[in-house]
């Protein structure tokens, strides 16, 4: 999987870890794979029930000193039936607070909780903490919100789906703030929907992102590495 992405023109991998476990594993990817796969570590809204601050802030922090380059995925998702909104505030503000601590990005997930997103994400911005709203699907007035506290988007396969028609908020994000993702193993885009996802297929997320911006594919694949690049301080 890591060769078909390199020969699809990937120049590096960031393995979200939602959980503390799956950022270990993750980090022995890293291990095996220096300069090329990255790594981060969260604490996902789904999780947030369990959240316990002592624990999961050390063990998150312990992560970005051995090499994590984010914070997350963490955020709000109150159409999931699991923890409460109360919980996932919590779990969410302690991780925002520790980016703002450690000057380290935070990589969030919001679904079904754009007010108290909009206002978390605006504070956190006050505070210094950049981010990235990732695979986004929200309102223009989220994503301007978050551009406006220094924040970045992200854009997934998703974009490719029949369903999708708000060619408008791909051309709202500026050059320097867009970013594009595959969330593998989810989300794989047309022509591949309907099989495990992988990163070496972002190259058609990319394409779809510059027929709507009305430029190069080649040319947005190099601006959206650079960002990444920015964003997390890949080497």
């Amino acid at each position: 999987m890591i060769e078909r992405a390199r020969l699809a023109g990937v120049r590096a991998l960031v393995c979200i870890g939602e959980s503390l476990a799956t950022a270990e594993r993750a980090a022995r990817i890293v291990d095996r794979y220096p300069g090329f796969v990255y790594h981060t570590a969260g604490i996902h809204p789904y999780d947030a029930e369990h959240f316990d601050a002592r624990r999961d802030i050390d063990g998150i922090r312990a992560e970005i000193a051995r090499g994590a380059v984010a914070i997350g995925e963490c955020g709000l998702d109150y159409q999931h039936e699991g923890a409460s909104p109360a919980r996932q505030r919590e779990a969410f503000a302690a991780q925002l607070a520790l980016g703002a601590e450690l000057a380290t990005p935070v990589v969030v997930h919001t679904r079904g909780a754009e007010d108290d997103t909009r206002a978390m994400v605006v504070d956190a911005g006050r505070a210094g903490v950049m981010g990235v709203l990732h695979c986004f699907t929200g309102s223009a007035a989220l994503a301007e919100a978050a551009l406006g506290a220094g924040w970045y988007l992200s854009f997934s396969g998703i974009v490719t789906f029949r369903k999708w028609t708000d060619d408008a908020l791909l051309r709202l994000v500026p050059d320097d703030r867009l970013l594009a993702e595959s969330d593998a193993p989810y989300l794989a885009p047309v022509p591949r929907r309907g099989r495990r996802n992988e990163p070496a297929w972002v190259a058609h997320t990319i394409k779809r992102l510059a027929d709507a911006r009305d430029v190069d594919a080649a040319t947005l694949g190099t601006r959206t590495m650079e960002n990444a690049r920015r964003l997390f301080a890949l080497a």
